[in-house]
């Protein structure tokens, strides 16, 4: 299995934004304790290539780490030297999808509009990162996928428990979940990531119950 087939068939990407470095490692191991293999981690975290590269190495291939907010080729370029296993955008820049696809990494641009989300795809996306997913919930990506269901759609904003199995069943093939799984605002403490663990394992439950109602309504 390939390493897009690893992040779909896992269905979370936890996006790491605000947390401080010391503390990364330790989310990166709480995230995977609860069964979460995919981590983001956004490029305005101080020392981010440090901690792209010691996530890399320290966990192997128990996880698939990345970059995430990426704007451009060369900060896309740098994030894969330091070991970025997968490139995510808010936005479809040509340019860093054609650097991504060059060092044989994952595509994730962010898109809204389905002639962007075309635009992306037709680039090289390996998957378009619908954002701000929460401007049109669940619904949006069905009607997206009527016209267009070879493209593979990873919502993203506004993505919570009470919700993924909506998007997951609309036809997201992946989540990729923010806050609402990794909240660096509250105090890292030891009862932090035991919960951290908990609510990662109840993210990972809720997109198989999903995929197995599809499977079952099929």
């Amino acid at each position: 299995m390939n390493l897009l087939e690893q992040i779909k068939e896992n269905g979370i990407v936890a996006i790491i934004r605000g947390a401080q470095p010391e503390n990364i490692l330790p989310i990166a191991k709480a995230l995977h304790a609860g069964g979460v293999k995919t981590l983001e981690i956004t490029v305005e975290t101080p020392k981010v290539l440090t901690l792209i590269e010691q996530v890399a190495s320290e966990m192997g291939d128990e996880v698939i780490v990345g970059a995430g907010t990426v704007l451009d080729p060369e900060t896309a370029r740098a994030a894969i030297m330091a070991g970025a296993k997968f490139i995510f955008s808010p936005t479809v820049n040509i340019e860093t999808i054609k650097l991504t696809k060059r060092y044989g990494v994952i595509s994730i641009p962010g898109a809204l509009t389905p002639t962007e989300i075309l635009t992306a795809y037709e680039h090289g996306a390996d998957v378009v990162k619908v954002f701000p997913a929460n401007m049109f919930g669940p619904r949006y990506l069905k009607d997206v996928h009527g016209p267009m269901p070879h493209i593979p759609l990873m919502p993203t904003g506004g993505v919570d428990l009470r919700n993924v199995a909506e998007y997951i069943q609309a036809g997201a093939v992946a989540v990729g979940i923010g806050s609402n799984l990794v909240n660096t605002k509250k105090p890292m403490d030891e009862a932090y990531f035991e919960n951290l663990c908990k609510t990662a394992a109840e993210y990972i439950q809720a997109v198989k119950r999903a995929r197995n109602q599809g499977e079952t309504r099929g």
